[in-house]
């Protein structure tokens, strides 16, 4: 039996990179999949990506949907609801990074990051919490980073969202617990995304890699393997919890 079979999951912004591979990982494990895409320019990737879930011969549906905005997730969550039946796993993927200064930040760009990282998981979580209040059962895997655990010079922003997650995580794991359903996190480090492409082009990835002891920037494909445990029953008596996927750049 796969490891999600019968299970129904939502996936935030999924049109490209890790939220894109944790969906096709969770279609390979037999979920049932509804995810989000924001943009217009986002569109096709995403029908595309609804094709390639559909493949695995389950149910999968692209929602143009903004996280940042709950009556949007309102709206999302309650189609998903009438469309799938039941929600029994949410990933809260969808992000963005304006990375600068602090000096250079904008009071516009600072809100923008703040409210796409991390107001999106509040309203998610919300309002999916009820079905699965409802079930008894469900798993929560928000995607924090290691930037959130440590900091880094330019993402002020950025690593104030993702610190922000864990500590929504672990509160929600405390407060759901007892209705047996799980919230953990996970803080990849880095990634090869479009959202980390940049490096490479400044030059900069060089620098970093002397900081992984692996050597080598992780991939998309190994986010998705760390979020099948979690949301998975493998990961079933795991609450609260965050783990890093990133080479060793934490130790």
């Amino acid at each position: 039996m796969k490891l999600l079979e019968g299970k129904v999951a939502i996936v935030t912004g999924a049109a490209r990179g890790i939220g894109a591979a944790i969906a096709l990982k969770f279609a390979e494990q037999g979920a049932d999949i509804a995810f989000t895409y924001v943009s217009d320019s986002s569109a096709e990737k995403a029908a595309a990506l609804e094709t390639q879930l559909q493949a695995f011969n389950i149910k999968a549906r692209a929602y143009k949907s903004n996280a940042a905005d709950f009556v949007q997730c309102e709206t999302f969550v309650n189609d998903v609801l009438k469309e799938f039946g039941k929600i029994d796993v949410l990933v809260n993927n969808a992000g963005i990074s304006k990375d600068n200064l602090l000096l250079r930040i904008s009071p516009e760009e600072w809100d923008m990051v703040m409210t796409t990282n991390l107001k999106s998981v509040y309203n998610m979580t919300k309002l999916a919490m009820r079905p699965m209040m409802k079930a008894r059962s469900g798993s929560i895997v928000n995607m924090s980073s290691m930037v959130g655990m440590r900091g880094n010079a330019g993402q002020s922003s950025y690593a104030a969202s993702k610190a922000g997650i864990i500590a929504f995580t672990q509160s929600i794991a405390h407060e759901l617990g007892s209705r047996n359903i799980r919230c953990n996190a996970i803080a990849p480090g880095f990634v090869e995304t479009d959202m980390t492409h940049y490096l490479n082009e400044a030059g900069a990835a060089e620098n970093y890699l002397k900081r992984i002891p692996l050597g080598r920037f992780g991939k998309a494909e190994e986010i998705a393997n760390t979020t099948l445990f979690l949301a998975s029953d493998m990961g079933s008596y795991v609450t609260g919890q965050v783990l890093s996927v990133c080479g060793g750049l934490n130790i």
